[in-house]
């Protein structure tokens, strides 16, 4: 397996860097947006719309408002989307040339989310794609299992 590290940073955008890439595309910088992104930047793992929602002060804006701006992030590649299979969205910032490709281990029981560092190495997808007259193919993987707390 290959490490995905070079791919995905852990590093904290700053968000002048974030308000700067909206400002490039000709958004706007509004208030809730700020606060979406900048409970992005403080969270390593994906979050849901209800969770950003939930770390909001009370009164910044409402649950629709949180849906059309990861929408509208998700389109400017500034988040990536995960489906850890229970069909709610999250939502983890994506740095700038970064594909956010990785992925995620994640408990069963109580939710917890580990980042994995390694992926496949590319010469699989190759031999995949090869093997079925596919071209450009790629992949998403989640892993689920229990964390250590909730074996006891």
């Amino acid at each position: 397996m290959k490490n995905c590290a070079h791919k995905h940073s852990h590093q904290r955008q700053e968000m002048s860097a974030l308000t700067g890439r909206l400002r490039q595309q000709s958004r706007k910088i509004t208030g809730p947006r700020a606060a979406i992104l900048e409970i992005l930047r403080q969270h390593p793992h994906p979050l849901t719309n209800k969770e950003i929602f939930a770390a909001l002060p009370q009164g910044g804006c409402d649950l629709a408002t949180i849906y059309r701006a990861m929408q509208l992030l998700e389109k400017l590649g500034m988040v990536k989307r995960f489906d850890f299979g229970d069909g709610v969205a999250r939502f983890e910032l994506v740095g700038e040339g970064d594909d956010g490709h990785h992925h995620h281990l994640v408990c069963t029981s109580c939710a917890e989310v580990v980042e994995i560092g390694e992926c496949f190495p590319a010469e699989i997808e190759n031999r995949i794609a090869r093997a079925n007259g596919f071209k450009a193919v790629t992949h998403r993987l989640e892993f689920f299992g229990l964390c250590p707390g909730c074996q006891t």
